[in-house]
């Protein structure tokens, strides 16, 4: 709503374009609430730079990044929506096997950074997706303990605070990071296996 997961997913995908052949696509999922609500938020809107992904966009990708806010230690209504209206390709296994992980954004430290991550695997699960979390593979960026610092071993993440904190120097640097390892996750899934 408030642009911190889009922060992170920009530099995500610079992340994933700095890895040779592979180029990371920008998609939002339908807003699910009303123009009123919005307005009453105070959400700015959202501009065309970023397009509205249609289910179908799914299956033309290598590997996926999920970023959303948490509610109450889970996944945006909005992102449950999306996932909810996937059922042809679960019922055609149309994702089966393809890698993809998760980032986000919550309002407090104790928000759910770990959970809302833990309780979306549950949706890669049943599509037979291959979950790749970050681990511990960003070092010594996930040992600071100098600054606040959202994301863990599931995803990169963001602490929004009431909404006007913005992601800092070491999220993005993570966000960065995750991008660059789904991208060589994928580069390395979709080499041709040798047969011997």
């Amino acid at each position: 709503m408030y642009g911190h997961v889009e922060s992170l997913a920009k530099r995500m995908k610079k992340g994933v374009d700095g890895i040779d052949g592979v180029e990371g696509v920008l998609y939002r999922v339908p807003e699910t609430m009303s123009q009123e609500v919005l307005e009453q938020m105070k959400v700015p809107s959202k501009g065309d730079e970023i397009p509205v992904i249609s289910v179908d966009d799914l299956v033309e990708a290598d590997g996926l990044l999920f970023g959303f806010p948490t509610r109450f230690g889970s996944m945006s209504s909005q992102m449950k929506a999306f996932f909810d209206s996937t059922g042809k390709l679960w019922n055609e296994q149309k994702l089966a096997g393809v890698p993809a992980g998760f980032f986000v954004s919550t309002g407090t430290q104790g928000g759910g950074q770990e959970t809302t991550a833990w309780t979306a695997i549950t949706q890669l699960v049943h599509h037979g997706m291959l979950y790749v979390p970050v681990g511990y593979t960003f070092g010594a960026g996930m040992f600071n303990m100098e600054t606040v610092r959202g994301g863990s071993p599931y995803g990169s993440g963001t602490y929004s605070g009431d909404g006007t904190r913005q992601p800092s120097d070491t999220e993005l640097a993570l966000a960065e990071h995750q991008g660059k390892y789904m991208a060589m996750i994928v580069k390395r899934l979709s080499q041709p296996q040798s047969s011997e």
